[in-house]
């Protein structure tokens, strides 16, 4: 299996992706918004999830937007387009697909926008990870005010690493997983 290509700040944990992709909801023929794609690791996990997403994996960084396509292509992503801008801007052109089923959030810039956009294309979950207390507070905030809001998860992970000849565990960041459910 190929590795991830990674960039500053990522990929993010594999078991932060279980969780985030657990708590979206993924369905067969969804399509996925990767928001802050990153290295598209969530894209990739979660195209092993549910058959036949249509994924698209938006992020504002070359860097981020050159490891998505090397990874996109280790891994043989298909329906899947990669999309370079502002999450906002993107969200709300015209050229944007006019739905979107659910969508994961890991890059936090301008998060008032994204998630408005994002409920505006009727998404029916959205998950957003944050490490830092005043984005999970801003995006707590927003998803009330638009009537989404459902829970935060903290999940806290630590790793065994080889002690002096025995095992310790290290602690990795822990990460807030913000959830937004469309209300029935």
């Amino acid at each position: 299996m190929p590795e991830i290509v990674s960039v500053s700040g990522g990929p993010t944990k594999p078991e932060i992706i279980a969780v985030s992709l657990f708590k979206l909801g993924l369905r067969d023929g969804d399509r996925f918004a990767d928001v802050g794609c990153g290295t598209g690791s969530v894209s990739i996990e979660a195209a092993k999830i549910a058959r036949n997403l249509t994924i698209y994996a938006i992020d504002a960084r070359n860097e981020a937007l050159r490891a998505t396509e090397t990874n996109f292509k280790n891994f043989n992503m298909e329906n899947a387009r990669i999309l370079a801008g502002e999450a906002s801007d993107l969200l709300n052109s015209d050229d944007f697909t006019d739905f979107i089923d659910c969508a994961f959030v890991g890059g936090t810039k301008n998060i008032g926008s994204v998630l408005e956009a994002l409920v505006k294309k009727k998404a029916r979950s959205i998950v957003v990870n944050a490490v830092r207390i005043e984005t999970v507070v801003r995006t707590i905030e927003v998803m009330k005010r638009l009537g989404i809001f459902d829970e935060v998860v903290h999940v806290s992970i630590s790793r065994s690493a080889p002690i002096a000849g025995e095992t310790m565990f290290k602690p990795e960041n822990p990460v807030y997983i913000v959830v937004g459910k469309k209300q029935n």
